[in-house]
């Protein structure tokens, strides 16, 4: 396992299940990110999770002692503003998603509207009306682009876990016949992202989290190294079942502490 870990010399950390439950750190986390520091490599912080934007989670693990910048921080969110910059620069888009994400959105320059669009963009909602669901389907019957932040079903919290992203995108794709384009982890966007901002080749990074379908995926489907802890999530008899097989599978974060 030491083996396998010496070549990587970026952990990219899911937040939801990996680092924390809701507003409780996960035992060991702080001391991994620290021995990842003294041992001369760099980490990052990359969640699914579209319902806060970038500022709130500095804001966030900062208030855990985990002292990090913007920079530090990528969502799906950010993945998913550079897609429609990229594909489709200049077009109106419908969003159901959080005040936190339209906020993301208005500031990098999306044209948002509550009219018909070009584009549909599902967050993980957690204000979600049936108003909202409504006229996500209205549009996307007549015509819109349909593209979800990330495919996350359930996000894991203190008390168990809530329907997330994917969940209600199944909604809709039930309603309308049409599946989203998802974006996120595990996509290539996500990694190309990972990969420009940050520097460093496919082979020197590890993507970890609790989820074997976008963490563990977004590492052994582009390249890069994934990671699985059962500390959210996924449970150890989940992964016989799994066609995406972790590289490694820790416990937890502490777990991995000594092997680095």
């Amino acid at each position: 396992m030491k083996e396998l870990l010496s070549h990587v010399r970026l952990f990219v950390l899911d937040m939801d299940g990996t680092f924390f439950l809701g507003n409780r750190r996960i035992d060991g986390a702080l001391d991994f990110v620290k021995k990842v520091k003294e041992t001369g490599r760099d980490f990052i912080f990359f969640t699914n999770n579209s319902s806060k934007n970038g500022n709130m989670y500095v804001e966030k693990l900062n208030g855990m002692e985990c002292p990090v910048s913007r920079e530090d921080i990528m969502t799906s969110g950010d993945v998913t503003v550079e897609y429609l910059k990229t594909n489709y620069p200049g077009k109106s888009v419908y969003l159901a998603g959080t005040p936190a994400l339209e906020e993301l959105f208005q500031q990098e320059g999306i044209l948002l509207t509550k009219g018909k669009p070009d584009v549909v963009v599902v967050g993980f909602d957690m204000t979600l009306t049936y108003e909202k669901l409504e006229r996500v389907c209205t549009y996307i019957r007549e015509g819109a682009v349909f593209l979800a932040t990330h495919k996350d079903i359930n996000c894991p919290t203190e008390n168990g876990f809530i329907p997330d992203c994917g969940a209600m995108c199944a909604a809709i794709a039930l309603s309308t016949g049409v599946e989203p384009r998802y974006l996120g982890k595990p996509c290539k966007e996500t990694v190309d992202m990972v990969l420009q901002k940050t520097g460093y080749t496919r082979e020197e990074i590890a993507f970890v989290g609790d989820r074997i379908y976008t963490d563990v995926a977004s590492g052994v489907n582009n390249g890069a190294t994934g990671i699985l802890v059962l500390s959210g999530e996924t449970k150890a008899e989940d992964i016989g079942n799994s066609e995406i097989k972790p590289d490694a599978v820790f416990e937890s974060l502490k777990a991995m502490i000594p092997y680095l």
